[in-house]
């Protein structure tokens, strides 16, 4: 059976963190090296860890203190990358885990599996779901051929060729996106499902408001692309301002200098792509 790492970005989430790793505890299939990145915490974060650190092995500790404004992205990529540096064992496939999360019981075994019988598996993962009037449902806004940013696995070749996570709010999009311009397959399995414990977006800074356009920009995204992704976001949520907030946050980005954290021709790729599925879904096809 293959081997995996996981890398918990961790900050102040002594509400949460237990019952992720209870979670990872009972998986059939272990992790070799689970390293939690304590970032900056000031709750009772570093010392749940160390509790767990003494029951298991196969848990490390690396402490990290990053800017305290939690906006998406750079914040949480810094972290993980820290943990990636600190780990000391070989792996098949790594995993970024959010820590409010708990996971099924054979989640990581069927991961495992799906890396193992197919070759070209880039990203693999399974579905979100939140409480919602007392009862599981899910939550997985971003369409089916997508993996939440919250439980990421990676091969290693994957990983290695698109020189890790970008560290930019948009990550969890580029790097699918990247692993179709590597060659490599998005693959999601509905029936593994995800208990995502805190609501999507509510530690967002209001700082990130202008950060979706950004995100957009530093994608290479192009203009008319970016403005049909926010405008079907804005739709989608009722939100127009959003639109307006994405369209400030793209041109903000686009005369202030800002550096695209994609190559000229991964950028190239990108458009291909996305007009692609955009003339796809018009036509119906």
């Amino acid at each position: 059976m293959l081997k995996y790492s996981v890398i918990i970005p961790a900050h102040n989430e002594a509400q949460f963190l237990p019952g992720l790793l209870d979670s990872l505890a009972q998986q059939s299939l272990l992790p070799s090296q689970t390293v939690i990145v304590n970032d900056h915490s000031t709750d009772n974060t570093e010392k749940i860890i160390e509790e767990y650190m003494a029951k298991f092995p196969w848990i490390s500790k690396v402490n990290s203190q990053t800017e305290a404004s939690r906006l998406p992205g750079s914040k949480v990529i810094s972290a993980f990358d820290k943990g990636y540096k600190a780990l000391e064992k070989g792996y098949d496939f790594i995993v970024k885990l959010d820590a409010d999360l708990i996971l099924p019981k054979e989640y990581f075994k069927t991961i495992a599996e799906v890396f193992e019988t197919h070759p070209k598996a880039g990203v693999v993962g399974g579905f979100a779901y939140e409480m919602e009037v007392g009862e599981w449902k899910l939550n997985h806004p971003m369409g089916k051929d997508h993996v939440r940013g919250a439980f990421k696995s990676y091969s290693k070749a994957l990983f290695e060729q698109m020189n890790g996570l970008r560290c930019s709010i948009g990550w969890d999009t580029i790097d699918e996106l990247l692993c179709r311009y590597h060659g490599f397959d998005v693959i999601t399995l509905p029936d593994l499902k995800v208990k995502h414990l805190r609501p999507t977006g509510s530690s967002y800074s209001k700082k990130a408001k202008y950060m979706q356009g950004q995100a957009m920009y530093k994608m290479r995204y192009g203009l008319g692309i970016a403005f049909l992704s926010m405008a079907k976001v804005s739709i989608k949520q009722k939100k127009p301002l959003y639109l307006l907030d994405s369209m400030i946050g793209y041109i903000k980005a686009a005369y202030g200098n800002t550096v695209p954290v994609v190559s000229k021709e991964e950028g190239k790729f990108i458009r291909s792509y996305r007009w692609k599925n955009i003339f796809q879904k018009i036509s119906g096809k």
